[in-house]
């Protein structure tokens, strides 16, 4: 404002001063000969300042012919990658917008000005380029930075304002977090058409000579691509400068805080295929897993980009690893009560059977009581039946055997009256052969209960080591796929 008040008080001394040589008849000079022909200590950037704007308007375009086009060349200077949002899909950059045109109002001859070649002028007191953010997200009436402009003396100007954009970007986070995005930036005139304003490239790609690495964001790749497009509202073109910038996240943060301890997680899920049945910790250490990963997707949850458009990477391995603790308490539950199947006196199925010997077979695990117990089975089947249909002695009449063997007829209590003295002793013969039949009979009953329980055993720990070198493959492949494999893949298809 003071500056423009000098200006002003300048410009009125001027023609003061020419009016009053004129009236005085000493003919007509010209603004710095009746400047210096007062008492006024000027200096030469006065008046140089003062000459160019005694008749400068800024409000018009700086060229004479009207028809001729003003040619804006525009530049990006990157300084700092200052944010990334994900959620709103917008980016903030740092940068110096670089700009530069011809004013054909604005030269002089450094002669007259002792070799005074390049003036700093006030952005303000200049005609400038509209030229705005045409994807921002910021608010418009946010001005650029007021910096001095530098003029030279042929008319060119330079005017590099520091700048804050917050363009709009389309992020796809399918890869979180070995994603990539390109964010692009149009940068153009908004009123002025192709016709008056021409906007070209001021370099070929972005200056990055003064950029500061961002820790969350790598800047690959840039790129700088001049456009004409023509809009509904207009028939006339309209250029514009567009400014791709190709960045990707750095995962060394979540690799160590995100990907490891799930990865760690998920590997304890293995742990209760090795725990006992009996002891009933299997489903409690599932659970207890399950619980802990739940907890800690919420955590993740809090920092991964929240968006319906697309699922990122990081999630669906979670929801994979849950899944397979979700499917290891299923299995451990199962387990857990073919494991119980034994007590409860049912034979295993043939079918069962014949499935599990496969499954061992492939695992490469010898069976001690499904295979070697068949025979056993029948030995003791054949037995059982034999000892139901007739005792030793060819007596067809089944006698029930009981645990008590007194009650087993000629060992009723006889007081007062000696084994030996008996008169008949085959009495005593025919119940001792019952009593060792029935010994027999429980003690093979023993015998088979013990092995069906073996068995159940047998396809319980069977079933549970196959399905543990099943959850670990798959949690070794969807690892591996989701977390290695694809990022790798996304990388060869950008490059």
């Amino acid at each position: 404002m003071k500056h423009d008040v000098e200006t002003w008080l300048f410009s009125v001394c001027a023609v003061l001063c020419m009016v009053y040589n004129i009236a005085a008849g000493a003919g007509n000079e010209t603004i710095e000969e009746c400047l210096r022909s007062t008492n006024f200590n000027l200096t030469d950037e006065q008046r140089l300042l003062t000459k160019l704007m005694a008749s400068y308007n800024k409000q018009t375009r700086p060229v004479f012919n009207a028809s001729h086009p003003v040619n804006i060349k525009v530049g990006l200077t990157v300084t700092q990658i200052f944010d990334v949002d994900e959620k709103n899909q917008v980016v903030t950059v740092n940068v110096w917008l670089d700009q530069e045109w011809l004013d054909e109002k604005l030269s002089w001859d450094p002669a007259d000005y002792n070799g005074l070649s390049v003036m700093r002028i006030p952005c303000n007191n200049l005609w400038l380029p509209d030229i705005v953010l045409y994807n921002s997200a910021s608010d418009y009436n946010e001005k650029y930075m007021e910096s001095l402009a530098m003029v030279s003396n042929d008319g060119h100007v330079f005017w590099p304002p520091i700048v804050k954009f917050r363009s709009s970007c389309q992020m796809d986070i399918t890869y979180f977090p070995f994603d990539d995005q390109i964010c692009k930036m149009k940068i153009g005139s908004w009123a002025y058409d192709g016709y008056q304003v021409d906007v070209l490239n001021r370099s070929t790609n972005v200056d990055l000579s003064n950029y500061v690495e961002n820790g969350e964001w790598e800047l690959m790749n840039t790129s700088c691509v001049r456009n004409v497009v023509t809009y509904p509202c207009c028939p006339t073109p309209f250029p514009d400068v567009t400014f791709s910038l190709h960045i990707r996240r750095r995962t060394t943060y979540y690799m160590y805080n995100v990907i490891i301890p799930s990865v760690m997680l998920s590997s304890l899920a293995l742990l209760g295929f090795w725990l006992h049945p009996d002891g009933g910790e299997k489903v409690t250490l599932g659970l207890t897993v399950l619980l802990a990963l739940s907890v800690f997707m919420l955590l993740i949850a809090e920092n991964t980009p929240a968006t319906s458009f697309y699922v990122p990477l990081l999630g669906v391995y979670l929801i994979t690893t849950m899944s397979f603790t979700s499917c290891s308490v299923i299995v451990a539950v199962t387990v857990s009560n073919i494991h119980a199947r034994g007590s409860r006196d049912v034979k295993v199925p043939k079918k069962l059977k014949a499935f599990v010997v496969c499954i061992s077979k492939m695992l490469c695990m010898k069976l001690r009581y499904i295979e070697t117990g068949e025979y056993l089975g029948e030995i003791i089947s054949g037995g059982l039946q034999k000892s139901s249909n007739g005792d030793v002695c060819g007596n067809t009449n089944r006698v029930h055997c009981s645990d008590n063997l007194t009650s087993l007829p000629g060992f009723e209590e006889q007081p007062n009256i000696q084994i030996s003295s008996v008169n008949n002793p085959d009495v005593y013969s025919a119940s001792i052969l019952q009593a060792l039949q029935c010994l027999i009979e429980q003690t093979q009953s023993r015998d088979s209960e013990e092995l069906n329980r073996r068995q159940w055993e047998e396809v319980a720990f069977i079933i549970d080591r196959f399905f543990f070198w099943l959850f670990l493959f798959g949690m070794i492949f969807s690892s591996v796929y989701l977390l290695a494999f694809s990022p790798m893949l996304l990388k060869a298809i950008s490059l």
